[in-house]
């Protein structure tokens, strides 16, 4: 993550400071992850394209200093994977929230998944619908309270990762906001990664989920993310038991690996069919 001083202006704009995001959220942490990333690659911001849908996630774009585009909810990914057809040399990184991921937007993102389309989902996962009205996700844990959930929601929540392995995603990681050291580390080798990738980062949301799950304010849920997660050694998790995981998430690298990427194939066939591919 950039450090105190660290000089990430060329990344961001700055005409659309402040944020629109709550105090405490930690989406800002996660944007500022996304710039630190791309400063690490050395990425060509006029090669770069943000994509964001509806959502808390979804005002990322308006503060990069890079191409965007503000879709639909839940369409997010069908737009990118429109842009990198249209223009396979752009990096395409599409911020999507929980609910706009998982919910609305499911087909798409297992589709894109099974492409194995050269994406970097960095998908924000607060546990609830933010910018809304606090409503129930598809990744509030079972037990916990929304806005339509009073009593606790009864629904088994979706684990991203296994969802995006499941779906054939190449590269697969969690980290949190807490970790903001090792999260833009994460998004760098995902943009990298000459497939469809996906970082989920759990970040916290005082406003709507900490407040109504009487977890505090900012600083007790980073402490929370801190104790409820698990870091674990890249790739499957062997030594890792039932028992270990009992009220934890694990973080860090749980797939990387390599295997024909989408636009690649595409260009190839349209070579085999007599035609070109020189988007």
């Amino acid at each position: 993550m950039a450090s105190v001083g660290q000089d990430l202006t060329e990344y961001l704009r700055q005409e659309m400071m402040p944020t629109v995001w709550c105090p405490g959220c930690g989406h800002g942490i996660i944007a500022q992850g996304i710039a630190t990333a791309l400063q690490q690659i050395g990425a060509d911001l006029d090669q770069v394209v943000v994509v964001g849908g509806i959502g808390c996630s979804g005002r990322t774009p308006f503060y990069m200093n890079t191409g965007a585009m503000h879709t639909t909810h839940g369409r997010a990914l069908a737009f990118a994977t429109g842009l990198k057809l249209a223009r396979p040399r752009l990096t395409v990184v599409v911020t999507m929230g929980d609910g706009d991921a998982l919910a609305i937007g499911g087909n798409h993102f297992i589709h894109a998944a099974r492409r194995n389309i050269d994406l970097t989902v960095v998908l924000y996962n607060n546990s609830i619908y933010g910018m809304t009205g606090g409503q129930s996700a598809p990744t509030t844990p079972q037990g916990s309270r929304s806005t339509t959930t009073p009593l606790g929601s009864i629904e088994p929540n979706f684990d991203a990762t296994v969802l995006a392995q499941a779906a054939g995603a190449t590269f697969v990681a969690r980290s949190t906001t807490f970790d903001f050291q090792e999260m833009p580390q994460l998004i760098a080798r995902a943009i990298r990664h000459p497939g469809f990738s996906v970082v989920e980062v759990l970040s916290q949301c005082p406003t709507y989920y900490g407040r109504l799950n009487r977890l505090g304010e900012a600083p007790e849920m980073l402490q929370w993310e801190r104790d409820r997660t698990l870091p674990v050694p890249d790739g499957p998790l062997p030594e890792i038991t039932r028992e270990d995981l009992v009220g934890k998430q694990p973080i860090g690298i749980f797939r990387e690996e390599i295997r024909p990427e989408y636009t690649a194939r595409y260009r190839e066939l349209c070579a085999a069919a007599g035609g070109t591919y020189n988007a």
